[in-house]
């Protein structure tokens, strides 16, 4: 190659370069995977350091990746929040080492996880919460203070007025958020977040702060930016000093005065990155002392104090059987890849979720083909790539339902296809299963089975039908006798009286689950008034918002859901809202549930707690009063006796409502 084909082919690398760094940063949509990604860099990096001339200061290696977005205001960062240098062998970590070594030979080391979530910066101004922003490009983010106000574990008041102090932080999706979210989406034929990063990055720039608030976002502070009032002297002091004002501050970070200890402390890491309740993608090497990162400096990108090394992904080969497509309780037809068994972290997966037809023409994906497998956040299966083609036929989603035989289509604007049939029996079964399930109107012993069997028999064809079923018909049914048909019976007698708010739930609107129908119900005072509500009185509901309240007013003005309502009212299903406070004993009082409890579910105690004038969260932290635990208490119960916070069992909760 001569020098111009080199410098064109330099800049091409670099054209692709920037556009995956939109698709990552701002649209919060990669559409590589980080080790492609990693290679590219490697690529043009390799080319800049044999051809330092060509190098422009638009080089995809000399800024950070993301870009302020225009929908929240900018803001500048008065100390660059930069990013580090990726390293991904032992032999880098040396080498880095040395380098430091030849300027500070007795350097200490703080090694840490390397979060996967959105970097974040937060100004605090005489101890109060001022302002958030994200890392943008560096040099300027934007302003998302609401969002990140909405966030449990930032503190809006810290436990000292400091003047001024601005932090660093990464927010992130734990693993149990984001199955339920992508669980939820699955549900309601939306497209699945892809990773807990990308939930993450897509909750915080929610315009409506409630969707944030729904997304259980946490975050971990790992390092001090600025601070007035205040000296200190390193990394692992400030990291400590933040605890004390009431940061939570990364987990498991240890110092190091043996690099050879510091490398191992990265390999144990990467061993128990399965085991850690959120998605990391590496661990972060740092010299400690302030004094000394002073001295060692910045490259125009990165510091020259600290490397990022990154751990492979855990991705196998295997081949692709089938693809089976599920309806599910909307319509939605999803495609699913059926694929020789293979072990990926630690368990044995066979299926993952396809998506929609543009996921599996733009994969090129076909029946045969060996597939490249790996857990999204190490929960979620997917399918990343075709690793040898061997299938003949492009796959092509049905446009009949392969359950009713009815005719499926594609929305303007929806990326899902879904049957057009809503008397469809496998919307059907879903949307009883989900009518009858415990935390809907809770029917015991009208499980997937039974569904399946009354539904066979043509005994049910809407939910409504269940309250018009009789003993002599079920006592037909195969396994039903007397006392299991009176038991069955008594449970759906049972469920009339259940609050308005599970059967809202109940009726599977889009988007709505139990706290959102709560709140509507408490607003609105029942079903009947909800159905008569303007759609911007509703989208007034806390916690909704317009897509939302438009998903509820179109639902309850369906002829089918209206002749369904009306049906389940002459049933005798309970319509009106009435609150179920029984006394304001533990009115003030924030209880953290942890643990198996003797008699109660944590539902039930939650119930309990909230019936009395209390309030249930989902973590531990310097203002929960009480933690209610039971056997098998975890890191809550130990974050509780750090914190010094009561520890309460199941009886002394009894005892005091006495």
């Amino acid at each position: 190659m001569d020098l111009t084909e080199i410098i064109a082919e330099y800049e091409r690398l670099c054209r692709i370069a920037e556009e995956h760094n939109f698709n990552y940063y701002v649209l919060d949509n990669p559409t590589i995977e980080d080790d492609e990604y990693d290679a590219l860099m490697r690529q043009i990096k390799q080319i800049e350091a044999e051809y330092p001339d060509i190098v422009t200061e638009n080089s995809p290696t000399r800024h950070v990746g993301g870009y302020a977005l225009n929908t929240f205001e900018k803001v500048a960062h008065t100390v660059q929040m930069g990013s580090l240098q990726d390293v991904f062998s032992k032999e880098e970590l040396y080498d880095f080492n040395k380098r430091v070594t030849e300027v500070h030979k007795n350097a200490v080391y703080c090694v840490e996880p390397k979060i996967d979530g959105l970097s974040v910066s937060l100004e605090y101004t005489d101890g109060v919460f001022t302002r958030g922003s994200t890392r943008g490009d560096g040099f300027t983010g934007e302003d998302i203070t609401k969002n990140l106000k909405t966030i449990k574990s930032i503190p809006k008041r810290l436990n000292e007025a400091v003047p001024f102090i601005e932090v660093r932080g990464e927010v992130y999706m734990p693993k149990s958020s984001f199955e339920r979210l992508v669980t939820t989406q699955l549900e309601n034929g939306e497209e699945p977040a892809k990773n807990p990063r990308n939930a993450a990055a897509g909750s915080l720039r929610q315009k409506d702060s409630r969707i944030t608030a729904s997304r259980g976002l946490d975050i971990f502070v790992f390092n001090l930016q600025q601070i007035e009032g205040k000296e200190l002297k390193s990394h692992s002091e400030s990291l400590e000093y933040m605890s004390r004002l009431g940061f939570k501050v990364i987990n498991g970070y240890q110092t190091f005065t043996d690099f050879d200890k510091a490398v191992s402390r990265i390999e144990e890491i990467g061993k128990k990155r399965q085991d850690y309740p959120y998605d990391i993608d590496g661990a972060v090497i740092k010299v400690d002392d302030f004094a000394q990162r002073q001295e060692l400096g910045s490259t125009a990108k990165v510091p020259k104090w600290a490397v990022a090394f990154k751990y492979p992904p855990e991705e196998k080969t295997t081949k692709l059987l089938d693809i089976e497509i599920n309806v599910g309780r909307t319509g939605a037809l999803t495609p699913v890849a059926v694929f020789e068994p293979v072990q990926l972290a630690g368990t044995s997966v066979s299926r993952a979720v396809l998506h929609n037809q543009d996921f599996i023409d733009g994969k090129n994906i076909r029946i045969g083909d060996i597939i490249a497998v790996r857990k999204a956040g190490d929960i979620i299966p997917e399918v990343v790539r075709v690793a040898e083609s061997r299938g003949t036929e492009p796959f092509v989603i049905p446009d009949i339902c392969p359950v009713c035989g009815a005719k499926a289509a594609r929305a303007e604007g929806e990326a899902v296809i879904r049957c057009t049939n809503i008397d469809c029996p496998a919307q059907l079964l879903k949307n009883i299963e989900h009518f009858a399930s415990r935390n809907a109107m809770n029917i015991e012993g009208l499980g997937e089975a039974v569904v399946k069997l009354l539904c066979e028999n043509k005994l049910i064809s809407t939910v409504a039908d269940l309250y018009t079923l009789n003993p002599q018909e079920l006592e037909m049914l195969p396994g039903f006798g007397k006392l299991s048909a009176a038991n069955l019976l008594l449970s759906i007698e049972g469920s009339k009286a259940s609050s308005p708010d599970r059967l809202l739930f109940a009726l599977g609107i889009k988007g709505i689950g139990q706290r959102n129908a709560q709140l509507l119900m408490q607003k609105f005072g029942s079903i009947e008034a909800l159905s008569q509500a303007s759609k911007e009185d509703i989208a007034e509901t806390e916690n909704m918002g317009e897509i939302l309240a438009d998903n509820v007013y179109r639902a309850l003005r369906e002829p089918h859901m209206i002749q369904l309502i009306e049906r389940l009212i002459a049933a005798g299903v309970n319509t009106v809202y009435k609150s179920d406070k029984k006394s304001d004993i533990f009115e003030g009082l924030t209880f953290v549930l942890t643990g198996t409890l003797p008699t109660m579910t944590r539902d039930e105690a939650k119930m309990l707690i909230e019936q009395n004038g209390g309030k249930t969260s989902g973590s531990v932290s310097k203002k929960t009063s009480m933690v209610l635990a039971g056997e098998e208490a975890g890191s809550k119960l130990t974050k509780a006796q750090q914190l010094g916070v009561k520890i309460i069992s199941e009886q002394d909760l009894l005892d005091m409502l006495k």
